[in-house]
């Protein structure tokens, strides 16, 4: 009993035992970016900010993707992207990158 005491889980990325901070951070601001972009979306007059957002939260996850290490690392940004495509998709439907400039 006092063995399985001593264990703890902690949440980590890192499941190999190495550090991967770049990784990490580019997996940690996935998933920010693809939440702002899955809540702006749900408003038209926010379509910038989702657009944006979600662009920016797809090319950050694809090179997250690109340089990933670990399993853990690629389900997060696997994520992080969904979340960010799904608002980039809907703030392009209501009204785009540009905001009806051109």
């Amino acid at each position: 009993m006092a063995q399985h005491a001593a264990r703890t889980h902690r949440l980590t990325f890192n499941t190999d035992g190495r550090p991967h901070p770049l990784v990490n951070s580019l997996a940690i601001l996935t998933l920010v970016l693809g939440g702002i972009a899955v809540i702006s979306s749900a408003f038209n007059s926010l379509h910038l900010l989702s657009s944006w957002t979600g662009l920016v939260g797809i090319f950050t996850g694809g090179w997250g993707q690109f340089i990933s290490a670990t399993t853990t690392e690629r389900f997060a940004l696997i994520i992080g992207i969904g979340m960010s495509a799904v608002g980039f998709y809907i703030g392009v439907a209501h009204g785009g990158l540009t905001g009806g400039l051109w």
